[in-house]
């Protein structure tokens, strides 16, 4: 049935408790419905393990407890690199009930960039996985980093005090927890997000955006509202838990609105994930084009899911795996967009018709609209400008931690400006254009061209490099390099071998080139900018 969205736009106003943190949000469903089951987790391995409500309440508490004991204090920032691991939301909150800031980090970055973090942010604690410890070990000399706290650690291998495990910090601490009172407006995380140029930015976010969550992403993109019946759902988000999509679902929906959420730690297969949705009767799905078009090439009739919903974020899913899983399962993947720095801002939401190829409508409460790249006017239907909110909307980031200047770069007008293009229809839907900003998004990860740059060119082979994104099939867009070689040097096919895989040893392995191609020049302004949009266009020519 449809609804009336103006009407819904009109009607919707923000009503946030000043009470609200996502920590009390756990510990008001503990009390209201403690057994239901909150994690539904499996591995690879077939390892399979449930935690109530009553259970990460608890757990959450003895971590505090034991963070407590520590010394670590409220507005501290405590860094966590963690697989997907039952325990992740017990440390997670936990960490968030001292009052301190979480700083998600990815196990695909490298040991500098945790350095890099580590330092931008001024981090005292570190929560890390046993598995992942050569990426802390080889920093913390330089770094301000004065606890490291080993998830799965043997507390046997430990000779040095500022070394303890997960294990000994909880273990014997309390159930119950009297911590700092915090509000909706104290800071919550850190999730650093990478533009074209320059470091990695550090986006504050304060509980509130959890909240913002519950009242936007839940029912205007999970189909989460007052009437689910969320004893007959369970939810399964595929992302990472060093990824600000964590925060959008597995957290963001999933905790806040009292969910069972399934967490599956193990590489993707198409074969084995669909598996996982027709055993463990997954009703709501959300990952990125990338597998939506690899679940398409699959037998999906073969697979009897009960999936009622279908959400896809991260780049714009295209017409034949749409079409495909709505001819196989009956429902159709519903595009969303937003950011790090927002929440869910434009989404094909349940109730109004879904078009294909676009991101939907602006979400209610938001204000997210088009403006002109160079001015803050709204453009005219059919016209191509940047997605923008309002910077007073409740549903964006709270600024740039301790960064005044970056603050006043993108929050001093009437606008935050997204740095995406968009362009609207007479209906209203919104449609992806292209990056303002030069970002290439490839299997729904958003990597800055000036970071594979960066690292390129630091192999001597390399003089100069420009990095965009390449029109690819199944990851929607990858990284492409043109390449210009240093004096001494010939491009060969084992060359760019070579240079892939010192890029996977650089940077994060998702950002490595997939595709090179060796120049004698690349297009440049009058001032000597690399010209990526005469690259771009070529790319788009070469595979279209």
């Amino acid at each position: 049935m449809g609804v009336n969205y103006n009407t819904i736009v009109e009607e919707f106003e923000w009503d946030i408790p000043e009470s609200y943190t996502v920590t009390s949000a756990v510990g008001d469903h503990a009390a209201s419905f403690g057994d239901r089951v909150a994690v539904h987790f499996l591995n690879e391995d077939g390892y399979r393990e449930e935690l109530t409500y009553n259970d990460l309440h608890e757990e959450m508490n003895r971590f505090a407890n034991g963070l407590e004991e520590l010394g670590v204090e409220k507005g501290d920032r405590i860094m966590h690199l963690l697989p997907r691991h039952p325990d992740t939301f017990g440390i997670q909150l936990g960490a968030l009930a001292t009052g301190s800031l979480l700083v998600p980090c990815s196990s695909m970055l490298r040991a500098k960039d945790i350095e890099f973090r580590a330092n931008d942010c001024n981090a005292t604690t570190i929560v890390v996985h046993d598995s992942l410890t050569d990426m802390v070990e080889p920093i913390l000399e330089n770094t301000p980093l004065e606890r490291v706290i080993v998830l799965e650690g043997d507390e046997g291998g430990l000779d040095d005090e500022q070394w303890s495990t997960f294990q000994s910090v909880s273990d014997g601490q309390s159930a119950e927890y009297d911590g700092p009172a915090l509000t909706s407006e104290d800071p919550m995380s850190i999730n650093y997000t990478s533009g074209t140029t320059g470091q990695p930015k550090p986006v504050l976010h304060k509980h509130r955006w959890q909240y913002c969550f519950n009242q936007i992403n839940g029912p205007y993109w999970w189909g989460i509202d007052e009437e689910t019946d969320l004893e007959e759902e369970l939810l399964w988000a595929t992302t990472g838990t060093g990824w600000a999509k964590w925060f959008w679902s597995p957290v963001g929906v999933g905790l806040t609105t009292g969910a069972t959420q399934l967490i599956y730690d193990g590489d993707f297969e198409p074969e084995t994930f669909l598996e996982i949705l027709e055993d463990e009767g997954v009703t709501k799905l959300c990952a990125v084009p990338t597998q939506y078009r690899m679940f398409a090439n699959a037998d999906l009739d073969s697979y009897d899911v009960q999936l009622n919903d279908t959400l896809s974020a991260g780049e714009p899913l295209n017409r034949e795996p749409i079409e495909r899983i709505q001819d196989a399962w009956g429902v159709t993947p519903r595009d969303g967009y937003g950011q790090t720095e927002t929440v869910a801002l434009v989404t094909n939401y349940p109730g109004i018709d879904v078009k294909i190829g676009s991101m939907g409508k602006p979400t209610p409460g938001v204000g997210a609209t088009i403006i002109e790249v160079d001015n803050e006017k709204e453009v005219e239907p059919g016209e191509i400008g940047e997605i923008a909110v309002p910077v007073d909307s409740p549903a964006i980031f709270d600024g740039y931690y301790e960064k005044p200047e970056l603050d006043e770069q993108k929050l001093s007008g009437e606008y935050y400006r997204t740095g995406d293009l968009a362009s609207q229809d007479e209906d209203g839907y919104f449609f992806f254009e292209g990056r303002a900003d030069d970002i290439i998004i490839s299997s729904g990860y958003r990597i800055g061209p000036f970071e594979v740059e960066d690292a390129l060119i630091s192999h001597d082979a390399v003089a100069e490099a420009a990095a965009v994104d390449s029109p690819h099939d199944e990851r929607g867009s990858v990284v492409k390099t043109y390449v210009i070689l240093a004096e001494g040097y010939e491009g060969s096919d084992d060359l760019k071998v070579e240079l892939q895989e010192f890029m996977k040893e650089e940077t994060a392995p998702y950002k490595y080139p997939r595709r090179i191609e060796f120049v004698d020049e690349l297009p440049k302004t009058s001032s000597g900018k690399i010209r990526r949009v005469e690259l771009r266009e070529q790319e788009q020519e070469k595979h279209s």
